[in-house]
């Protein structure tokens, strides 16, 4: 990968990495940061929707993938609406809305009872669950250049603190039904409304000299913008699809809901131990290099997750995109960043976490029919090739995101 100009790291004890993030970043991050953890602890229901939905809805595999998928559909209406409300009502009360409402429409989800009210509930918990993450990019994106990756680095790693704790507690509680599992996701949420209460102020820049500017009109004629939109939902199709497939899989191989999160927590416990190295180590790294490296790596690790049987193989699997999603993490809201006018920055970074969304609507989508039809080998042939496309589309963006950037 290219370099910048940059000191080599050096062996430093954490407790000092942590007290110098701290005295870099001012604490509206460090809050953020807390309704991350808290959000993502508590998200028990989500991580374990397919398995509700096959083994106590009765639901095939197929349509439970097209549940998901409403779900991902309502994510999308979610990111542009919460970059629109960021810019519009503000930050703080974008993402009130937001917590409460996936609060009240996850537990509508758990208590559907019929396919079209499942699906009716699950695409309302899309329309709100992601209402915080443009607001929340935002809010990173207005601090100094120097200071975003980190930022963003601390969000994506107190998240999955919490994803991490998630996936453990949740293999254990389904053991007593996949109802409480919802009860629990909407009280973590309602905590994480009350800290952004508290703690989080108002942040949106004050404009009052300057004629608002609509969306898309700047956006058709940003070309790169438009090109790393569908980079990235195509990224995200192929990255989403795993938590689709991989419980399909690890099921017919044999495994239970305990072993599948024991193998999502290994996700969680690899970004919470090497995420902040890695923040440290690819700060000064070429952004294009980094984010194909890390969607080759992606799709390796999801196509070998079709292929094993064994735990230690789906360990494996998930170890090798666990790194390509760090490194994907580290570069991601930080390059986008450096994409968004300033008067457009809400609604720029809601169209870049959109194609997260888009991604969880075509990724289970793909991904389940494809194994109902094609195999399991088809399914992590097509994933490796997906990586290779990606890797080579990323290079080719290089010079013109350094020429946006200024690098």
């Amino acid at each position: 990968m290219t370099t910048y100009d940059t000191p080599a790291p050096t062996a430093i004890p954490l407790g000092r990495r942590l007290s110098r993030l701290r005295s870099d970043l001012p604490s509206l991050v460090w809050s953020l940061a807390a309704t991350h953890f808290v959000s993502r602890a508590g998200g028990v229901a989500q991580s374990f929707l397919v398995l509700y939905l096959t083994q106590e809805q009765g639901l095939t595999p197929t349509t439970a993938g097209a549940v998901v998928a409403a779900t991902g559909a309502g994510g999308i209406g979610s990111q542009v609406l919460g970059g629109w409300l960021g810019d519009r009502i503000g930050r703080r009360h974008t993402m009130l809305v937001g917590f409460l409402g996936t609060a009240v429409t996850l537990v509508a989800l758990g208590s559907a009872d019929t396919v079209p009210v499942i699906w009716a509930a699950a695409l309302g918990v899309g329309l709100m669950a992601d209402l915080f993450r443009p607001v929340g990019s935002a809010v990173v994106a207005d601090l100094h250049p120097s200071q975003r990756v980190r930022a963003f680095g601390l969000l994506f790693w107190a998240a999955n603190l919490g994803f991490s704790i998630a996936t453990i507690a949740a293999g254990v509680l389904a053991r007593y039904g996949y109802g409480l599992l919802f009860w629990i996701n909407a009280t973590a949420l309602i905590i994480a409304a009350l800290i952004v209460w508290r703690r989080i102020p108002e942040t949106r820049p004050a404009t009052p000299n300057q004629p608002r500017r609509a969306l898309l009109p700047v956006l058709l004629r940003d070309r790169l913008m438009i090109v790393m939109v569908l980079v990235y939902v195509a990224y995200f199709t192929l990255f989403l699809q795993t938590f689709a497939t991989l419980p399909l899989v690890m099921t017919a191989d044999g495994h239970g809901p305990a072993t599948y999160g024991a193998v999502l927590a290994l996700n969680g416990i690899v970004i919470v131990v090497g995420q902040p190295l890695a923040v440290r180590l690819l700060a000064g790294r070429d952004p294009s290099s980094v984010l194909a490296v890390s969607m080759l790596l992606a799709g390796a690790g999801v196509g070998l997750g079709a292929l094993v049987e064994s735990g230690v193989g789906y360990a494996g699997s998930v170890l090798v995109w666990t790194l390509g999603q760090i490194g994907i993490a580290v570069m991601f809201g930080a390059t986008f960043a450096d994409l968004a006018p300033a008067d457009l920055r809400g609604r720029y970074m809601g169209i870049a976490s959109a194609t997260w969304s888009v991604g969880a609507v075509f990724g289970p989508l793909a991904g389940t029919v494809l194994l109902d039809h094609a195999g399991r080998t088809a399914l992590a042939a097509a994933c490796a090739i997906t990586g290779i496309a990606l890797f080579a589309a990323q290079q080719a963006l290089g010079p013109a995101l350094r020429r946006r950037s200024g690098g």
